[in-house]
């Protein structure tokens, strides 16, 4: 292989792994915390069709669904800490 090829396979297989990173986990407990739950599966539903715009366009949209998808990410893990938060107040 040529350096100028190996350049663009690792740049390709780098954008490819950001591309199928895992979704948020819906990991809030729906049944003393539902409108969290909610948002949270709301926030993973959105990241998963982002995923699937991401496939349909084969490409990477310019990084910005991408970033899309890592704010959602970012969601989730504020939500979770809410309602642990929420735990901590309310014993």
């Amino acid at each position: 292989m040529t350096k100028f090829t190996t350049t663009v396979c690792a740049i390709g297989l780098a954008v490819f792994s950001s591309s199928i990173s895992a979704a948020p986990a819906d990991n809030v407990n729906p049944a003393r915390h539902p409108n969290i739950a909610a948002a949270q599966r709301l926030a993973t539903q959105a990241y998963n069709k982002i995923v699937a715009a991401q496939q349909a366009n084969e490409f990477d949209l310019n990084g910005h669904a991408q970033k899309a998808k890592d704010l959602l990410d970012q969601v989730n893990r504020e939500l979770k800490a809410a309602a642990e938060t929420s735990n901590a107040h309310w014993h």
